[in-house]
């Protein structure tokens, strides 16, 4: 085979493959953006707020050393959503129902529909569980847009190297004389001949 024509398919492919790194790492950043932006403007609109330094809902040593670094701050982003679902809501969820799930609870209620205690109980679960399910899912969205932010780096850096090793592929391909051919050794066209 001819080097100059290798050089040209290697460079060839090189440069579709680099232009394919290229696109994903701009869809990796547009979803990075997209993600973070949504996770933000949910989180916002539902005026969610960390407790005072200072105040009672930071006191329980259940909360305060999970909580005390976003004292004040209003809830915007993945990983106050976790913190506050795991460390706020859930401490306050299990001490309501006593150390049950909603599902315990509501087993219960069932079997007891008169008791009103009880029936405000799984009511306040239901509430509880749902707000914090509904924050692990901002968490775990917010994390899937810093791992395409991750990965749009990745790619980018890979687009720009197949770039440039394309780019050096066809400087390469023009210098090189037509008649020069690719020689590996201990190789011989004549050895398929005759073997």
């Amino acid at each position: 085979m001819r080097r100059k024509s290798l050089d040209a398919l290697v460079s060839a492919t090189g440069l579709v493959v680099a232009t394919v790194l290229l696109a994903a790492s701009g869809l990796l950043f547009w979803a990075h953006s997209f993600v973070s932006d949504n996770v933000r403007t949910q989180l916002v609109a539902q005026q969610i707020f960390f407790p005072k330094a200072g105040s009672e809902g930071l006191s329980d040593p259940a909360v305060k050393p999970y909580l005390t670094k976003y004292a004040g701050q209003q809830l915007s982003n993945g990983e106050q959503a976790k913190a506050y679902a795991d460390h706020f809501i859930a401490v306050h969820l299990n001490a309501i129902g006593g150390g049950k799930t909603y599902s315990q609870l509501s087993a219960q209620a069932q079997q007891n529909p008169t008791d009103t205690v009880l029936q405000g109980k799984v009511a306040t679960m239901f509430k509880g569980e749902t707000l914090r399910g509904l924050l692990l899912n901002a968490y775990a969205f917010g994390k899937m847009g810093q791992i395409a932010f991750v990965a749009a780096g990745i790619a980018l850096a890979s687009g720009l190297v197949m770039l440039i090793l394309a780019v050096l592929g066809i400087l390469h391909a023009r210098r090189t004389s037509y008649d020069v051919d690719v020689h590996v050794p201990g190789w011989h066209p004549d050895k398929i001949a005759t073997s």
